[in-house]
């Protein structure tokens, strides 16, 4: 039990009624979670108002209510918490409720378009290397020291940030590394936490069917930064126009990492070959499992990041040096007919060009590129013509399909993709909208040497068609497919 006047530190409150002077059992969101004894703080949200469940959330237990509008109905026994942001106020209790966690370890955010989860699962798999324990925050999960746990969001919502914070104090955590994504950061969910540092990869097209416009979409992620104390260190990518923009009003220490300009950690791709990168990072030669020109820039902030936190350089190029591929990204195998598949999450125009100009550049041109590619559903609908532009352009065949329609019409999503194809890719272009028959005939049109590319989905191990999520793994199907053929 917590006392509720500990929870409110902080909190921003515009009245109150009732008694402050209360136990807390649990903090709770969701009124179907509600309990004897807890709080309830009403949301609202995209597609529910929490507002509305007050009285049922009353009726389950709920002792006290925080909200942005106070309901018609005032019950006595219930201690009512007016509040101008329910969402912000719920991140700073949850900070609080869990004894701000944040403060005990070393957070490090890393943000971006592109580039996110490699770079902080990347971290976290160098540091543990290194000896410490670590905690990771990301898409593909949640980790605290050896224990994993499943998540569904990039940045997961405030409570369960703080949950798992507060487990990696109890295992001793020192460093965690966390993504956090534009949405976590418009709905507050990092609210009350202390970062030591922020990383900025990349900006470019993405979430404009949340953001209005891409400027919003900037402005989301430099108020990250914005948040930063002057006890903490801001690494930007010095090779985006986007970077400086980010640090314009930080107080924290300002870092930079590119490969074309001047930088404190600056890298030269030596060598670049289907087997991994040779890399000069500060005078220093370092080879590499890692491809392509993206991942130059992801290791380089991973070097800085490193020596940041105190790595000494020789150790952190050893374990750099030993890093592998990130599940999903730029992941690959070839075949016992040399056929080479490259998995990939690639999902926004920018990510997409990465990888095919990677793929571009290590292959010899005498072989076939083959891509597969849709579009998700009820997302930014603008990027889908500029995806299959850059699909048609940089590959010798295309085939569009279905990546997670999720409400739309499948049909409908390829469509709007094949407006982006110029005349001259017309014949380069195939559609088959079930996407595990489009992986079925790439793997059939592939001879050997040839390359296929399956992108969009990545790590993934479902396909969500109207509500439904199914299994469904690139990588297995893929091979599953090549191995039969050669049979």
């Amino acid at each position: 039990m917590k006392a509720l006047k500990n929870i409110l530190y902080k909190v921003s409150i515009e009245s109150v009624i009732g008694s402050t002077d209360r136990s807390i059992a649990a903090l709770h969101y969701d009124s179907r979670r509600v309990e004897a004894g807890t709080i309830f703080v009403a949301i609202k949200g995209g597609v529910f108002d929490g507002h509305a469940f007050i009285s049922k959330a009353i009726e389950l237990g709920a002792t006290v209510i925080v909200c942005q509008e106070l309901p018609e109905k005032i019950v006595d026994t219930i201690t009512y918490i007016k509040v101008d942001d329910s969402q912000k106020s719920l991140a700073i209790m949850a900070s609080n409720y869990y004894e701000n966690p944040s403060e005990n370890l070393k957070l490090i955010g890393i943000t971006g378009t592109n580039g996110k989860t490699t770079v902080s699962t990347l971290l976290y798999e160098l540091f543990k290397n290194a000896g410490y324990k670590v905690g990771l925050i990301s898409t593909v999960k949640i980790r605290v020291d050896t224990k994993a746990y499943p998540t569904t969001h990039t940045t997961p919502d405030s409570l369960v940030i703080n949950k798992h914070l507060s487990q990696m104090n109890s295992e001793g955590v020192e460093f965690c590394f966390m993504e956090v994504s534009s949405h976590g950061i418009h709905q507050s969910r990092t609210e009350g936490l202390l970062f030591a540092g922020g990383v900025f990869t990349n900006l470019s097209h993405d979430h404009l069917d949340y953001h209005a416009t891409f400027s919003e979409y900037r402005d989301v992620k430099k108020s990250f930064f914005d948040q930063l104390p002057s006890s903490a260190f801001a690494l930007v990518n010095g090779d985006d126009k986007n970077g400086s923009v980010m640090v314009q009003n930080t107080k924290a220490k300002r870092y930079t990492y590119a490969l074309k300009s001047y930088a404190n950690y600056r890298a030269q791709i030596l060598e670049n070959q289907f087997r991994g990168l040779l890399l000069k990072v500060n005078d220093h030669e370092v080879w590499v499992k890692l491809i392509g020109n993206f991942n130059a820039y992801n290791l380089t902030a991973i070097y800085g990041t490193a020596e940041l936190l105190g790595l000494e350089t020789s150790e952190t190029l050893r374990l750099m040096s030993a890093l592998d591929n990130v599940n999903g990204r730029f992941e690959y195998f070839i075949s016992k007919s040399n056929i080479t598949t490259i998995i990939d999450y690639a999902h926004t125009p920018d990510a997409l060009k990465n990888v095919l100009e990677t793929i571009n550049t290590i292959r010899t041109k005498n072989e076939t590129l083959i891509t597969v590619v849709g579009c998700g559903g009820d997302r930014d609908t603008t990027k889908r013509p500029k995806m299959a532009h850059i699909a048609s352009a940089l590959s010798t065949k295309v085939i569009f399909t279905s990546d997670n329609p999720r409400s739309e019409s499948p049909d409908q999503i390829i469509a709007e993709m094949e407006v982006g194809v110029a005349p001259q890719n017309f014949k380069k272009t195939l559609s088959i909208t079930d996407r595990k028959q489009a992986i079925k005939t790439a793997c059939q049109l592939a001879q050997p040497n040839d390359i296929i590319l399956v992108a969009g989905k990545g790590h993934e191990t479902y396909q969500e068609i109207k509500g439904v999520k199914s299994a469904f793994n690139d990588y297995k199907i893929t091979e599953d497919f090549l191995t039969q053929l050669q049979k």
